[in-house]
């Protein structure tokens, strides 16, 4: 079987981190990375203790955080989650399943039960404009630009991604549109995080600095 490498963005997460590390399934997973994006709590500790390892990014931003993990990767396969347990780690079987199957080269953990309260309005707002767009300018028709996905190495170093703020999942969907790869999108579950303080959703600057970016690369990308 194909080695799967899990890439955890991480910035603050002490109270969910190892939570997340301990539950992957290790009879599918190869290698676990915790990407610490500059935390001044103990994320990077107790990542370590539950048995990932720990890679220093010390430029913020969720897509320098990504490709950071991305470079430092060994799988052939490469999954994507946050770090706050609203991804549900017992669902990686079914997300990566269409990639060993050789069915897809890109598959998106679609949020289809969302937990009240889990995603603010803002959040809903912004997903749904970004997806109007990618239908609009590229005939592409998508449920959601999540955070928990797979992809072929492969794959992802043809696409050559330059976002490094919030935007690096809109770029990698609308690059791989263009580039015709097989995406697949799969039902998941998706909960309230499981503890600290969101840095997009918990503060005004993280919700529309996420949405600006998200939009900007729709528009810069699409064409």
């Amino acid at each position: 079987m194909e080695r799967i490498t899990v890439v955890i963005p991480a910035l603050n997460e002490e109270e969910c981190i190892g939570r997340l590390v301990s539950a992957l399934p290790s009879s599918l997973v190869s290698e676990v990375i915790v990407v610490d994006n500059g935390s001044t709590d103990r994320t990077a500790e107790v990542a370590r203790a539950a048995g990932a390892r720990v890679i220093q990014q010390g430029q913020r931003g969720y897509g320098n955080a990504c490709a950071a993990g991305a470079q430092a990767a060994s799988g052939a396969v490469l999954v994507f989650m946050d770090a706050d347990l609203s991804d549900d780690p017992a669902e990686l079987p079914r997300v990566v399943a269409p990639i060993l199957n050789g069915q897809a080269d890109l598959v998106l953990g679609t949020r289809t039960h969302v937990e009240a309260g889990a995603l603010t309005p803002q959040q809903v707002a912004g997903n749904a404009v970004a997806l109007f767009l990618i239908r609009l300018f590229l005939g592409a028709r998508l449920n959601d630009l999540p955070s928990f996905k797979a992809v072929r190495r492969e794959a992802l170093d043809r696409l050559n991604l330059q976002e490094r703020t919030y935007g690096w999942t809109t770029e990698l969907v609308v690059k791989a549109l263009r580039a015709r790869l097989r995406i697949v999108e799969v039902p998941t579950a998706y909960r309230k995080r499981g503890g600290g303080r969101s840095k997009v959703a918990g503060t005004v600057r993280g919700t529309v600095g996420a949405g600006y970016a998200i939009l900007k690369v729709v528009l810069r990308y699409a064409f």
